[in-house]
């Protein structure tokens, strides 16, 4: 096995546990991964800004605060990530899951899709750019495992 540490960056909705069925597959698989991703308690990523640097009246300030600051965490693991796995859920759409896989698109950076059927044709050039589109946390896992040890699905 690679002794290599691979980092990969967990983009995309916040409401199921997609992150925390990929970090159990990884770790049953023993694969040499970490893993990153986004604030995902909804109240502290809206909020961290104005906790931080100061309440703004108007809902548009500290919204955009809160933007900025998040965005230096996203750019941040996004460029030191191997591969970037972006979950698209069922319930709202997540357009900072699209930014976050154009960004890495225009590094360069490979991306695995992660979404339900109904999503194909809203999602097309996004799985046009993305080295993968799976299904399910467990083909994410499986691709991972592949790519990281060659190892095929048991």
């Amino acid at each position: 096995m690679s002794e290599k540490i691979w980092n990969i960056y967990l983009s995309g909705e916040i409401h199921s546990d997609w992150r925390e069925k990929i970090a159990d597959g990884i770790a049953a698989a023993s694969l040499p991964v970490r893993l990153t991703g986004p604030n995902t308690v909804h109240s502290d990523s809206d909020d961290c800004a104005v906790a931080i640097f100061g309440q703004e009246a108007n809902k548009y300030w500290h919204d955009h605060k809160g933007a900025l600051l998040n965005s230096v965490r996203t750019r941040t693991h996004i460029r030191a990530a191997d591969i970037v796995v972006v979950r698209f859920g069922e319930k709202f759409k997540q357009w900072n899951a699209a930014f976050d896989a154009g960004y890495a698109a225009a590094l360069g950076t490979p991306t695995i899709t992660l979404h339900p059927p109904e999503h194909d044709h809203a999602l097309k050039e996004v799985d046009a750019n993305a080295a993968a589109m799976a299904r399910t946390p467990e083909q994410v896992v499986q691709a991972l495992a592949y790519v990281i040890t060659g190892a095929m699905p048991s």
